[in-house]
């Protein structure tokens, strides 16, 4: 049998993606990428998926790009358009995502970690900007992502001195969210995906969007997405939340629309 390189797993509305390659430190071939992209795109159109949890097989996250794989044919050119259509379908997925990360996260797997909005680590993880010691400059987002996460000038560090960090070092300059110990991992990362999944699907959709968004706007442009994005909330799960309020109960959000467009005759 050919060996399942992504693990897909769902439990109730949380979808977990295992990278399954521990005899390559969970290295990405490009079917793995492949089959990473299908599923982000089809998580990212699942109404039953409200939370993703992004993680590595044999105690390793993900030591980048398997550049001893066959590669798709054609210009590299392409082949990076490619690559980076999966880091898109990832930052930019509706859906709240966690890097569960243990072991190694170098390269290409560093930025797949940060491209989560949640990077929960064990104190045995390392980070490392590898491109520079391979020739290369950052890929899978990282340029982008880097900055934006820590900082330019430690991003300016990570990427071009391409050190290894360890999880002390990557919570210090905000590369990381948590460190949590090995035999509490699992359980931290459970119930911080319930918080998520019990939370307002469209109104945490349209709030990850906005942050990402929010270096490159001016100040009216985000006060201007607010407004629009209030009264998308009003007609969705903000009524419920008002109503459990009044009734002193905790809300239960659904992300359906409540906005009445039914044409009535007279």
């Amino acid at each position: 049998m050919p060996e399942e390189t992504l693990l897909v797993t769902r439990t109730d509305a949380v979808l977990t993606l295992t990278i399954n390659r521990p005899h390559r430190k969970n290295a990405l071939d490009d079917a793995t990428i492949q089959l990473l992209h299908d599923q982000l795109a089809d998580a990212g159109e699942d109404a039953r998926v409200r939370a993703v949890v992004l993680t590595g097989a044999g105690g390793d996250f993900c030591s980048g790009a398997d550049v001893g794989s066959p590669r798709r044919a054609g210009h590299p050119v392409d082949r990076m358009r490619w690559l980076a259509a999966t880091a898109a379908l990832l930052i930019d997925l509706p859906k709240p995502v966690i890097a569960q990360v243990s072991g190694v996260a170098v390269g290409a797997g560093c930025n797949l970690a940060i491209a989560a909005d949640f990077v929960v680590c064990t104190p045995d993880a390392r980070f490392s900007q590898i491109f520079a010691r391979r020739g290369l400059s950052p890929d899978f987002g990282g340029t982008w992502l880097l900055p934006r996460t820590m900082g330019l000038l430690q991003a300016k560090r990570l990427a071009l001195l391409a050190e290894i960090i360890d999880a002390d070092e990557a919570l210090r300059i905000g590369l990381v969210t948590w460190v949590r110990p090995a035999e509490e991992i699992d359980r931290f990362v459970d119930d911080l995906a319930s918080q998520l999944v019990a939370g307002p699907p469209v109104a945490l959709a349209q709030t990850k969007a906005m942050l990402n968004q929010a270096a490159t706007q001016s100040l009216q442009a985000a006060l201007d997405n607010e407004g629009r994005a209030a009264a998308v909330n009003l007609a969705t799960d903000a009524m419920a939340a008002r109503q459990a309020y009044v009734d002193r109960v905790e809300p239960v959000f659904d992300g359906r629309w409540r906005l009445d467009t039914t044409v009535r005759r007279r």
